[in-house]
């Protein structure tokens, strides 16, 4: 290394004139900065942004993740602060679409050339290694709008399955009036990714789905889009997003393992909460408590209220799909790609070695899952392709009470308390939505108005509407109840 700075200081002792200087004598020169600032050149490894943050730790492909015993290495990097757990907010007003943008920056000392080299050479790093993946052109922009043609030439809207869809109409199996469609709407940059989980309903009425880089937040009455969220980066997208129980606090994960906290109300984003070095699949809340998943088969447990939020941690050995508190708090249900059901105790301050209370295999990844919100310790399970059996367990006795084969892929699944019926959004060959009743699991309603297998379901806080998005770019909100 000194070497190498010494021979190239002679050429910087030599220096022609401006007018001389050659491509040659750049690079040279360029080489002996980057060296005299410890930084890797272009032909070295070039650390990852979690390696650079907390040095030590190893891959979590290992899962073995290092770690104190107090887990200091997974301190917050910013201020702490405090959530409104129980803020009282107003009804949604705004009627103007507000934007609101996030851009990483680093804590730069007054006078630091050093810091402010280093980030300047890891941004155009990050840059290049983006261009050379993808390219500069194919950045998708999230959009949602109202459809409000009777014939639309939308991709999602323009070819039905039948005859009678092409009106866009609702085709019900058997003939019922407990659902209605009532708006159906355009989104672009939804990803059509089945271990997902980027759409949900707040109890204060908005809807926040996320579009490639951006969350787009609606008013559930309204339909329209109020706030935006937008990430301003072409090397990373929003895979998961959870409302918080009380307030309007939005957890967002993202595809390189970031977990961040936005108070939509006073519009700000809290924190950034490091610690997972993959994909954040899904999350749910419990209080104070939030729970992530990610590719890498960790659950990370978050206390949002104090700066060293890590605070335990479980693992499952492939990625973790689907991750839900039961209502009454007591265990967490965590599902994962490899078929496997665990049920945990209400322990935030656990380590990967926690056995889980119950563990109930499947044959394919347990994704689609809910809880029952009207008795308690059942849980309904919908199997992915090579399975198709949608199951209703009883998680104290650990048996399936009932169960039915549906002859698709479950994406999604909701439990509707009006009707004491359960939903569930499928896959090929018909891509539907399916209404199921409780507890035998007889089919009560077919609705067919999706081209693309319905991925995500989300239910109002009134429980009387439905949203539902699918991979063929559209998403519905549908009116239901006796």
């Amino acid at each position: 290394m000194e070497a190498a700075v010494g021979y190239f200081s002679k050429d910087v002792a030599q220096m022609p004139d401006a007018g001389k200087i050659s491509p040659y004598y750049r690079f040279k020169s360029n080489i002996a900065k980057r060296l005299a600032f410890k930084f890797p050149a272009a032909s070295s490894p070039i650390a990852t942004r979690w390696q650079q943050i907390h040095e030590g730790n190893h891959f979590e492909g290992n899962f073995i993740e290092s770690q104190s015993a107090d887990f200091s290495h997974l301190k917050t990097p910013e201020a702490p602060s405090t959530l409104p757990i129980d803020t009282c907010t107003s009804e949604t007003q705004q009627t103007a679409v507000r934007h609101h943008n996030y851009k990483k920056t680093a804590q730069v000392k007054n006078g630091s050339k050093l810091d402010m080299a280093k980030k300047q050479l890891q941004k155009f790093l990050v840059q290049c290694e983006f261009v050379q993946e993808k390219g500069s052109g194919d950045t998708v922009t999230g959009a949602v709008d109202i459809c409000r043609k009777e014939f639309c030439s939308y991709k999602g809207c323009e070819t039905r399955i039948n005859k009678d869809e092409s009106t866009n109409q609702t085709i019900f199996k058997n003939q019922t009036d407990s659902i209605k469609l009532e708006v159906r709407l355009h989104i672009n940059g939804l990803h059509d990714d089945y271990y997902l989980n980027i759409l949900d309903w707040s109890s204060e009425n908005l809807v926040a789905i996320a579009l490639d880089s951006t969350v787009q937040i609606l008013d559930g009455e309204k339909h329209t889009v109020i706030e935006i969220i937008h990430f301003n980066t072409s090397s990373k997208y929003i895979s998961s997003v959870a409302w918080i129980k009380e307030g309007r606090c939005l957890a967002i994960g993202t595809s390189d393992g970031e977990v961040q906290l936005w108070d939509v109300e006073t519009k700000k984003r809290l924190r950034n909460m490091f610690g997972h070095k993959s994909l954040v699949g899904a999350m749910s809340w419990n209080h104070y408590i939030l729970s992530s998943g990610s590719r890498l088969g960790f659950i990370h447990q978050h206390d949002v209220r104090v700066a060293d939020h890590h605070v335990g941690m479980l693992r499952h050995k492939q990625s973790v799909c689907s991750l839900q508190w039961a209502p009454s708090g007591d265990v967490l249900a965590s599902g994962s790609s490899d078929g496997i059901l665990n049920i945990w105790p209400n322990d935030p301050g656990v380590t990967v070695h926690c056995k889980p209370i119950r563990t109930i295999p499947h044959s394919s990844a347990v994704k689609a899952m809910g809880w029952c919100p009207w008795v308690s310790d059942i849980l309904a399970v919908g199997g992915g392709m090579r399975d198709g059996g949608l199951r209703i367990w009883d998680i104290n006795h650990g048996k399936c009470i009932e169960s039915t084969y549906t002859k698709s892929q479950i994406c999604s699944l909701l439990w509707l308390p009006e009707i004491e019926e359960l939903m569930t959004g499928q896959g090929l060959p018909r891509n539907q939505m399916t209404a199921w009743n409780y507890p035998s699991l007889t089919k009560a309603t077919d609705a067919n108005s999706h081209r693309g297998r319905v991925l995500h379901l989300a239910l109002s806080p009134d429980h009387r509407k439905i949203f539902s998005a699918a991979a063929d770019g559209t998403a519905c909100i549908w009116n239901y109840g006796k």
